[in-house]
């Protein structure tokens, strides 16, 4: 076969053709990442391509003869000298950078546009204000005579022809210019011209004298987060950024782009296809619903794949979101009296630093995963994350051991830990998070309760474990108190056994310290 030369390392690399990439999208080749590209990763794993991760996950360490799928995050870069240890999103332009230096290549951006073909050859669309005069020709509708509206009376469904056509009195008008006979424009336009505005028109939707006030516009806008289908991205949103950025320059709108934010959510897969009901691969959610309640479902759909992602229904799944929501329930229904108890109790900051390690774990579980889940639910948009931060704080919950026994501080802890799951579980599971909201005492319901909190105090542990890596993989842990020298911390991982057997015949290029994290070594041989 093929090869060509990565030029930053000079390594071979393999040259194949495929259908996925497109002749005309750049420059027509790409540079597969199966490792970190899902369609990359399965071409590879058919053909037998060697994969190497060069983006590491910082939760856990990533190994290609396990990986069942690609990992798309953010990440620390690995087998990437001299970019070992970076964070990957800075890694990109370091990388672009040295390119140009070394003359290798420019930065540059690529563009595809094409002209908008806006008109339809139907009804329902907004009519293009335009007179066809046999004299005159094409004739601009007069302002006083603005908007064109459609009319009622039309015959839809009776025609192949254009539905317009069959209004003669709404058809046939006289030439604005010359006074002739003349016609109106029969197609209309695409329902995405409305659709490309119609967030500015939500800040003034009673205006009859203008499409709205730009001050209206100017107090609500810019749209604070666009969700839509994967096919909104390459259209919708650019006929809309479009149609944003048209309005700015006649000076109707402040704002440089009309949406802050994208989320382009991905679809229910099962045996590897869109659900259809031409393929009969399509579940009934009423079913589910029926037999394990929505909240169940919810979960599981949540908790399955990042939310632009698609999910693959799994039996299973449904099974496990089933079996977390009655851990749930019988952790707080079985200990009801010692949560309301807990509730009551009033504690000072001494008392809380003076809780024992089990305690205290369980305290700065309550206020880390209320972090996490605040972070992951409305900065990232990760639920799927948020629910493994619920998850993993009712393992630290279910760990304690016998609560009707708790007194004083302990108690007021436990209760505090509890009383944040239905907070943290209601925008994914809401009817049974108010159910157990109202078990623990409580009459106002969650949505007016306002979103859970946690303090920064609590968010310092008495040991902090790092993870050791060489050149991207696992090789040891340390606990460390957290404020810990950065340099003893390096010597401390240079110094783990499994470590030092691991860098036998290295040399050590760098080690970096990622906070509260890792220790990542980059070596080469010797």
């Amino acid at each position: 076969g093929r090869h060509c030369i990565n030029p930053l390392n000079g390594s071979k690399i393999q040259i194949w053709i495929t259908n996925y990439v497109l002749m005309d999208y750049g420059t027509g080749a790409v540079m597969a990442v199966p490792a970190h590209d899902q369609r990359d990763f399965e071409f590879a794993r058919k053909y037998d391509i060697p994969i190497q991760v060069v983006i590491q996950n910082p939760e856990q360490n990533l190994d290609v003869a396990t990986m069942e799928e690609a990992y798309i995050e953010p990440g620390i870069m690995a087998n990437s000298a001299p970019f070992d240890g970076m964070d990957s999103e800075a890694a990109k332009e370091a990388i672009s950078k040295l390119i140009e230096e070394k003359g290798y290549g420019q930065i540059s951006s690529s563009y595809r546009l094409r002209d908008w073909g806006i008109s339809r050859q139907r009804y329902w669309g907004t009519p293009i204000p335009v007179i066809h005069c046999p004299s005159c020709g094409v004739v601009l509708v007069r302002d006083e005579d603005l908007p064109v509206e459609l009319p009622e009376n039309v015959q839809v469904g009776k025609t192949t022809s254009n539905p317009l056509l069959s209004v003669p009195e709404w058809l046939n008008v006289k030439c604005p210019g010359c006074g002739g006979d003349a016609q109106r424009e029969t197609d209309t336009m695409d329902t995405f011209v409305d659709s490309s505005w119609y967030y500015a028109r939500y800040a003034d939707p009673h205006n009859s004298t203008q499409p709205f006030d730009p001050a209206k516009a100017s107090y609500w806008m810019p749209v604070d987060q666009y969700i839509g289908g994967i096919e909104h991205a390459v259209m919708h949103l650019l006929y809309a950024r479009f149609i944003g950025k048209f309005m700015r320059d006649l000076g109707w709108l402040e704002a440089d782009e009309p949406f802050q934010r994208l989320l382009t959510q991905g679809m229910v897969l099962k045996d590897g296809a869109k659900m259809s009901k031409s393929k009969g691969n399509v579940v009934d959610p009423s079913y589910i619903i029926q037999k394990f309640g929505a909240d169940t479902l919810r979960v599981f759909l949540l908790f399955a794949s990042p939310p632009d992602k698609d999910v693959e229904w799994s039996d299973d799944g449904i099974m496990g979101a089933y079996r977390f929501l009655n851990r749930i329930w019988r952790l707080i229904s079985g200990n009801r009296d010692a949560i309301q108890r807990g509730l009551q109790i009033s504690v000072s900051q001494q008392e809380l630093e003076a809780l024992d390690a089990k305690d205290k774990e369980l305290l700065y579980s309550t206020h880390q995963a209320v972090k996490k889940w605040l972070d992951d639910s409305l900065q990232r948009m990760q639920y799927n994350t948020a629910i493994a931060a619920v998850m993993e704080h009712l393992n630290h919950c279910t760990a304690i051991k016998d609560p009707s026994g708790l007194e004083g501080a302990a108690l007021a802890t436990f209760a505090s830990a509890c009383r944040i799951i239905p907070l943290m579980l209601y925008p994914f599971a809401p009817h049974i998070a108010e159910e157990l909201w109202e078990m623990m005492g409580y009459t106002q319901l969650l949505h007016e309760v306002g979103l859970p909190q946690y303090e920064e105090r609590w968010l310092t542990r008495d040991l902090i474990t790092y993870v050791v890596q060489v050149n991207g993989k696992l090789r040891g842990k340390l606990e460390v108190a957290p404020d810990f020298d950065e340099e003893e911390l390096k010597n401390q991982a240079l110094n783990v056994e499994n470590v030092q057997r691991t860098l036998e015949g290295f040399v050590v290029k760098k080690v970096i310290v990622i906070p509260n994290k890792m220790v990542s070594i980059a070596a080469a041989k010797g």
